[in-house]
Formats: structure tokens, sequence, C-alpha cells
């Protein structure tokens, strides 16, 4: 349950999975964000994704909260965990793109100062 904590889960036991008996370390939506980076990584490395796409599987996963937040629509452990899902997709490649951009230029800057 700690590295639920440290990843700051909420970790409310009506939003989480249990397995024979147990709760898992991270609410359901959590679960799905922690599933989505390895199938994040091989899609990565197959298929180069757009940006775009990437914010909007991230709205999905944003809008199922903010249904639930405004209590609109309560969400389900199901919906959450495919939401957060593709939600986690988004943003990963949101985070892998950013990184490699970070490090572009830092190479970019590297090699610059290197030929001076």
């Amino acid at each position: 349950m700690r590295f639920g904590e440290i990843m700051g889960c909420h970790q409310m036991p009506e939003r989480s999975f249990y397995w024979h008996g147990y709760q898992f370390p991270v609410c359901a939506r959590c679960t799905g964000v922690f599933l989505s980076l390895p199938i994040t990584i091989w899609l990565m490395r197959k298929k180069k994704i757009d940006l775009r796409y990437a914010f909007l599987l991230s709205e999905i996963m944003l809008i199922d909260w903010g249904l639930q937040f405004v209590e609109i629509k309560e969400s389900t452990n199901r919906r959450r965990l495919i939401t957060g899902f593709l939600g986690g997709i988004g943003v990963h490649v949101i985070y892998f793109k950013a990184i490699g951009a970070t490090f572009g230029k830092i190479a970019a800057l590297f090699r610059e100062n290197k030929q001076k």
C-alpha cells in the first residue's frame, strides 16, 4: 500500500480492485494508468503517435473524472480502469515526447557549444 501512497493515489477502498481479499495498492483509474505504460512504450516503438491524439486520450480520463467530481454521473471501477488505461496512454505519450524534446534541446546546446 505504501507504493500507492508514494505515487499519489487516494487508495479509496470502494474505488479499488481486490485480489483474494487484498486491496490493490492503487485505485482502479491508477491501475489503468500503470497498465498502459508498457503498451505505450510498445506503441511508440511501432508507430508515431500524434500529440493531438495523446491529448484527446488524456481528456477521456479527465472527462470521466470530471463527471464524477461534479456528481453528474458516478463512475464504476470498470469505467475508471478503461478511462485510466486510455488516459494513461495519452499522458505517457505526452511525458515521453516532452522528455525527448528536452533531451533534444540539451543535446543541441552541447553540439552548439562543442563547435565554438
